[in-house]
């Protein structure tokens, strides 16, 4: 690639991103001019973040395609053309186990759990027993495209299982348990299992990439909604009321700016190491041959990293703590509950039409449909759904209702629609559901479920102030699979004896 055709790429590429951020910086100015009505005390830092994260989701994407889709579909095609489904599933467990270990959407979730809970929920012990539910669940996802099973076979039953569940957990674990499972599949892991997912159903004689390719992001969203829940009815014990824990340190405790940054960078390195160790092992000890394009996945990984620092350090910066300035704000007397409404649905919609992890997940999807499914209309309908998710979540914290009494019925609906919706959108509207929410969505979504269930009299913030991302990731599904019904009955209307799909 000449430095010409580099240069275009790159603005391209800036060009998408700004496109992708613009609506958050929008919903966030107006929010704050027209209901706050008090400007940020940085405004600077907040443009500043903003900035860096378009930058940040640029070098992302570019990387991306440079690095993580390649490695995750040659790995597959190797393992499925030697016939090794031991070290196949040795691949799959470890690397989406690592790969979940280091989503930072994971890590605020948390974080902000740990804190919420006075400690009852610690942060590691979360993270470790959602990366065990996600490496167990991707295993038997494998097992499913190697079988060619019907991915409505696995994941109805998986379904009913959390519904059980549900009805025996410790209500302080309910909603974390869906917020978990609606996070663990975003910026590391949602590129990472696509990749594997379609390489493998590619690889394989008689899969088809659209139909069986699909579905590892729905199995692993699923796992933590029951191994977290398994893991309350087992173990969980409530701390004592008035407990509080102090998660991350405040700024004042950094001597030096570029220090910290440096920090930060080494830490996202780290986490992103664990990935490369499977894809080197698996490739010199388990296949026993050279990378096939050692530069090119040295290039995309350091675009990764780099991305993802600057994405991080841009949210830190412009957006994280802007996520609870606009719930107090928003939350103080005199300000219109319907404006809270309104700035759910508008800060969902417009995050998650920037989210990584769906942008990865709309590339791949417009490529292996052959353009029958666009990436940006599939983001837009998702985005939607995300919205109104939000809005009903709230109205649930506010209401007071029991989220069992919501989720329940909604995944109910869910699996019903599997099987009436067209095979070809299913496993697609699944992986939709476990992708939106990550890097850009989770701070904000968080605290304004926290904050709203802090101020509303009655109210627990463990119990009710987690579950707008449950919301967030079950409308999606809902919406995509009833485009997919309406679109092949339009088709069928038109041509009856031609069904939309491969």
């Amino acid at each position: 690639m000449g430095l010409g055709s580099l240069f275009r790429v790159i603005r391209e590429l800036l060009h998408e991103a700004a496109r992708d951020l613009a609506p958050t910086l929008i919903v966030v100015v107006l929010f704050q001019v027209f209901f706050i009505q008090r400007m940020p005390d940085n405004p600077a830092a907040l443009i500043g973040g903003f900035s860096v994260v378009l930058l940040g989701l640029a070098l992302f994407v570019k990387g991306l395609d440079a690095a993580i889709f390649p490695a995750g579909e040659t790995m597959a095609f190797d393992f499925a053309r030697r016939g090794s489904f031991l070290w196949l599933v040795f691949f799959a467990f470890f690397v989406s186990f690592a790969s979940v270990a280091a989503e930072p959407a994971l890590m605020a979730v948390a974080y902000k759990a740990e804190a919420v809970s006075g400690g009852s929920m610690g942060a590691l012990t979360l993270r470790m027993v959602a990366a065990l539910g996600v490496g167990i669940a991707v295993v038997v996802g494998v097992w499913r495209i190697v079988l060619g099973h019907s991915i409505g076979n696995y994941l109805i039953p998986g379904y009913l299982l959390v519904i059980v569940l549900t009805v025996f957990s410790p209500p302080q674990l309910v909603g974390l348990a869906f917020d978990s499972g609606g996070v663990v599949a975003s910026t590391v892991t949602a590129p990472l299992l696509t990749a594997l997912g379609v390489g493998l159903a590619t690889s394989i004689r008689g899969r088809n990439p659209l139909l069986d390719g699909f579905g590892l992001i729905a199995f692993g969203a699923l796992a933590p909604m029951i191994i977290i829940q398994l893991y309350g009815i087992l173990f969980f014990v409530p701390a004592a009321a008035g407990t509080s824990v102090v998660m991350m340190p405040s700024d004042d405790q950094h001597q030096y700016a570029a220090l910290e940054m440096l920090i930060d960078f080494g830490i996202m390195v780290r986490n992103l190491l664990p990935i490369i160790a499977v894809v080197l092992f698996s490739s010199f000890v388990i296949l026993r041959r050279p990378l096939a394009d050692p530069r090119g996945l040295a290039v995309g990984m350091v675009l990764v990293a780099v991305g993802l620092f600057m994405f991080d350090e841009g949210l830190q910066v412009g957006l994280f703590p802007l996520g609870d300035e606009m719930t107090r704000g928003l939350m103080r007397d005199g300000v219109p509950m319907w404006a809270v409404y309104l700035y759910g649905f508008l800060i969902g919609f417009a995050t998650t039409m920037a989210e990584p992890a769906l942008i990865a997940l709309s590339i791949k999807a417009d490529e292996v449909s052959l353009g029958q499914l666009k990436g940006f209309w599939l983001r837009f309908l998702v985005s939607v759904g995300v919205g109104i998710g939000i809005v009903i979540g709230c109205a649930r914290i506010i209401d007071g209702t029991n989220i069992a009494y919501w989720l329940i019925p909604g995944y109910l609906l869910v699996l019903a629609m599997t099987r009436f919706a067209p095979d070809f959108i299913v496993p697609i509207a699944y992986d939709c559901g476990g992708v939106t929410t990550s890097t850009v969505t989770v701070p904000l979504v968080t605290a304004l479920g926290v904050g709203l269930a802090e101020r509303t009299p009655g109210r627990d913030p463990m119990i009710d102030g987690f579950g707008l991302i449950a919301f967030a990731s079950l409308l999606p599904m809902i919406i995509v699979m009833s485009y997919g019904m309406l679109a092949n009955w339009w088709l069928r209307s038109r041509k009856p004896v031609k069904e939309i799909g491969p």
